[in-house]
């Protein structure tokens, strides 16, 4: 019996857990789960802790390409559902596959040590420490729940905190508050706080490219996916001045142009951002230049003052129960994993999710688990040699992705759901 391990219940550690049983390793497979319900980063909670999803949280890619392709969400659901219909959704996923009776709720993995052929899991639950030994590890802990914290070019007297443990806007009401990004967490907290606070301002240091999540009139991921037929050198130009026709250059609204093209950053999908600067209730500011108790100094030489700094600067790739010599993507602009997951070294380590698509995580997430759990059953062979497939990988990315740690784990979604579809089809009965 092979014994397979599975850290995090996450959407892709549930994807890995349902692909062990459906493969015929449910009997050796256990999940661990750090804490009491299935659903990972889409479980809402008041307080601080692994979840960085907000009260008004809503998916940025549309249920049509976010459902895991054997699992549909149920009849209904919102174009792009919010929080709320993905926690059900996850554990409606759990119940139909039977993953829940393989998970370990309220247990840290410690550490994960590779001995022989084999992993020495130490973990910590409720009846205290644990080691055992599995022969196949697979790492689905998640990449945006370790928040990267930026330092501020002075002392800042106010609150300064990451958007990580913003959770609605309540506690903002008649504040003066900066929002430091401009990715899809910085606008969306931006527009949040601007609809009860007495100022709202959104300082970027780069350009974005802002996406609307409708384009006439259908989610922007289907328009996307429906253009699929066009060679890439016409569909990307098409999908720019589709975009600037719609709603014209960043400049007209303010903020810094992208010094990429579109699809060579992960873009921010924000239908109100746009607005609510037209509108007054924004203001958009360059990057921070220096602080000083209560004002705040931009490159351009304005300044203001505030009362709270929300900084939504990404998240650090982190595995704390690996050590750093069996990977360590800190910092990193490349991700040396072939397909995103098989590691070069550790013929039995699987990270299952970890990379970030023009689209959901979830479905290419499946695709990859069934991949490992093939490997495991000794019905599916790498290649043979690995570190030169990685390499090839790295200097041919799907789109010339921005050279920076926020996109080191960048993919296209159609193409990559090719890549992993063409491994699986290679996979013995």
């Amino acid at each position: 019996m092979k014994r397979v391990c599975v850290i995090g219940a996450g959407p892709s550690g549930l994807a890995a857990a349902k692909n062990a049983i459906q493969a015929g390793l449910g009997d050796g497979l256990v999940v661990f789960e750090k804490s009491g319900e299935v659903g990972g980063n889409w479980v809402f909670r008041e307080g601080a802790g692994h979840s960085s999803v907000y009260e008004s949280t809503h998916i940025i890619s549309s249920k049509y390409h976010s459902a895991y392709e054997d699992f549909p969400f149920p009849e209904g659901t919102a174009d792009y559902p919010s929080h709320r219909e993905l926690r059900r959704y996850f554990e409606s996923y759990a119940t139909h596959f039977g993953v829940h009776g393989k998970i370990r709720f309220r247990t840290e993995v410690l550490s994960a040590i590779p001995e022989g052929d084999q992993w020495r899991i130490t973990s910590k639950g409720p009846r205290g420490k644990k080691t055992e030994t599995f022969d196949a590890l697979m790492v689905a802990n998640g990449h945006h729940w370790d928040p990267s914290m930026p330092a501020l070019p002075g002392k800042f007297s106010g609150r300064f905190m990451h958007s990580h443990d913003f959770k609605h806007a309540r506690p903002f009401a008649g504040k003066r508050v900066l929002v430091m990004g401009g990715g899809n967490s910085a606008a969306d907290v931006a527009v949040e706080c601007s609809r009860v606070a007495a100022q709202t301002t959104i300082s970027m240091r780069h350009g974005h490219w802002f996406l609307p999540k409708f384009v006439f009139g259908v989610p922007n991921d289907v328009l996307y996916h429906r253009s699929l037929w066009l060679p890439g050198f016409i569909r990307q130009p098409l999908l720019r001045w589709t975009i600037l026709l719609l709603q014209g250059s960043n400049s007209r609204y303010g903020l810094p142009e992208p010094s990429y093209d579109i699809l060579e950053g992960h873009p921010t999908l924000n239908s109100e951002l746009y607005y609510f600067i037209r509108h007054g209730e924004i203001s958009p500011k360059p990057g921070i230049k220096s602080v000083k108790g209560s004002r705040v100094t931009f490159a351009d030489d304005s300044s203001a003052d505030f009362d709270v700094i929300i900084a939504a600067t990404g998240y650090n790739i982190v595995f704390p129960f690996l050590d750093k010599s069996i990977v360590d993507l800190s910092g990193k602009t490349e991700v040396g994993l072939w397909r995103k997951m098989f590691h070069p070294q550790y013929h039995n380590l699987y990270f299952i999710g970890l990379f970030q698509p023009l689209g959901c995580i979830w479905p290419l997430a499946d695709f990859q688990a069934k991949l490992a759990c093939q490997e495991i059953l000794g019905k599916y062979e790498r290649p043979s040699n690995i570190g030169k497939a990685i390499e090839k990988e790295i200097k041919k990315p799907h789109y010339k992705f921005v050279r920076s740690p926020r996109h080191s784990t960048e993919v296209d979604y159609p193409r990559f759901r090719r890549e992993l579809l063409t491994e699986i089809r290679k996979c013995r009965p």
